[in-house]
């Protein structure tokens, strides 16, 4: 592995970190502090690893030289019958991920932008707001357990129980499938993104990597 793959991996790891705590604290703004009793709302990564999602997967895609790398640390542990709002208390909890990781890739890509930097800090910043917006863009699967599907299941509100049920039950191995056929289309929008509020080139974009 070179420096910029561990750098990488610690990026993808805080990203998915803060994600996880944001999840958390969205859910204690609500009524919820069971993330809080569970000492989930820090940043020590001891408290969030998942031996798959922070670890095995990210390493398979780096190894397997895949065109963008995921994970996902350990799920936040919510109770919703504490929530304040019981109609969008969900959708906001399971929003506020995205929007943190979302956020992170539009600050990163407006330095790029705005500010001059060396080639190799350049770099890193678009390291920090790929990972970013490829989270984000993989989060919005509505597949469980990611945060699409607590989205979806907000907006139908109880309907369509079949569906519910089924995603629940086969969402993981539909999820996995997804992984290993590619995703190039995250990685694509991703780039696009950064190209957009960046204003960086394509050419730009083949020196980062």
């Amino acid at each position: 592995m070179d420096i910029y793959t561990i750098i990488g991996l610690i990026i993808l790891l805080f990203s998915v970190i803060l994600h996880e705590i944001a999840h958390g604290s969205v859910a204690y703004m609500q009524g919820d502090p069971t993330a809080k009793m569970a000492g989930r709302l820090s940043l020590n990564p001891l408290r969030h690893l998942d031996p798959i999602g922070s670890v095995l997967l990210p390493l398979l895609l780096v190894l397997s030289q895949s065109p963008f790398v995921i994970g996902w640390a350990k799920p936040v542990p919510v109770n919703p019958s504490y929530f304040s709002d019981k109609r969008w208390g969900e959708l906001k909890v399971g929003a506020a991920g995205v929007i943190v990781n979302f956020s992170i890739a539009v600050i990163f890509s407006l330095i790029s932008r705005f500010v001059d930097l060396s080639p190799e800090f350049n770099k890193v910043i678009f390291m920090v707001a790929m990972y970013n917006f490829v989270l984000g863009f993989f989060n919005l699967i509505p597949l469980p357990p990611l945060d699409g599907s607590h989205i979806l299941f907000s907006l139908l509100n109880d309907r369509f129980p079949g569906l519910r049920s089924n995603l629940e039950r086969y969402g993981m191995f539909i999820l996995f499938a997804l992984i290993i056929s590619g995703l190039s289309w995250i990685s694509m929008a991703s780039s696009y993104l950064f190209m957009l509020i960046s204003g960086r080139s394509v050419f730009d974009i083949l020196r980062f990597i």
